[in-house]
């Protein structure tokens, strides 16, 4: 456990049990923090996956319930004024904001062949014009950060290792965010705050198939997916003190993963 006591977090993609966000926000939650945890139901809802089968209750209930440490909002975060709006009733239900853990995406598989304006505006809207206005509002809070020095983490995928050729509107937008990571980085150094974006790797979430689940768990040196927790423990490390050196970076956290392997 790395302790975090103090921190305030807002945490965006927390609406199913076995997602990235979820873990994040139980992670921080074990560490001290409080958290303000953002989701969207209908984005999951319409996707092969689905949502939780405990609906949102369940899921804030194995997280020990909404309380004094954890508040939570739906927000669609295609809508131009979403991020702004959820910034301010994060701040206000936590008292002040130190902590940005932007992990939400609209997941969207399609090849060249099937790309829309519709699909392709939705994907920036989310994934990079969301992500973008939430920065800015965070940053314009940090005055209530009470001394905490102020963290962003984002999350990329693996676009910038290997094609992503059936899932082009998920991958561009995906790059945006990475190419992103340097800029603002810059932009928010000299406010004391660092950020960085994770690269988690072939996360399991339960949205493969069978025979994508073993093709590859077999191209992991560990013969496994990464796990949630996994990636959360990396959030959590660029929390901490000894990270406030790293800023800018894209870390790839994949476990090794061998893209390339029979």
């Amino acid at each position: 456990m790395i302790n975090q006591p103090g921190r305030r977090a807002l945490v965006t993609g927390v609406s199913r049990r076995r997602g990235i966000g979820f873990a994040i926000t139980r992670r921080l939650l074990a560490d001290g923090a409080s958290v303000f945890a953002q989701s969207w139901t209908a984005h999951d809802e319409a996707q092969p996956w689905g949502a939780d089968p405990t609906g949102l209750a369940g899921m804030l209930e194995e997280l020990g319930g909404e309380g004094a440490n954890l508040a939570h909002a739906e927000h669609d975060l295609s809508r131009p004024s979403a991020p702004a709006e959820l910034v301010a009733q994060a701040a206000e239900r936590l008292g002040g904001l130190d902590t940005l853990v932007a992990n939400h995406a609209r997941s969207s598989i399609g090849g060249l062949a099937s790309l829309t304006a519709e699909e392709l505006d939705l994907c920036w809207a989310v994934n990079v014009r969301a992500t973008l206005l939430l920065v800015q509002a965070f940053a314009a809070r940090l005055p209530d950060s009470a001394g905490h020095p102020g963290r962003v983490v984002l999350f990329t995928s693996g676009q910038h290792l290997a094609p992503m050729a059936g899932e082009i509107p998920y991958a561009v937008t995906k790059g945006a965010l990475h190419q992103l990571t340097l800029t603002l980085g810059d932009a928010l150094a000299d406010l004391g705050v660092t950020v960085n974006t994770i690269n988690p790797g072939p996360t399991d979430t339960g949205w493969a198939d069978p025979e994508l689940d073993d093709r590859v768990g077999r191209a992991m040196p560990r013969g496994r997916w990464n796990t949630p927790e996994e990636a959360a423990g990396v959030v959590a490390l660029l929390l901490t003190a000894d990270a406030a050196n790293i800023t800018g970076r894209v870390i790839d956290a994949e476990g090794g993963f061998r893209r390339w392997a029979d």
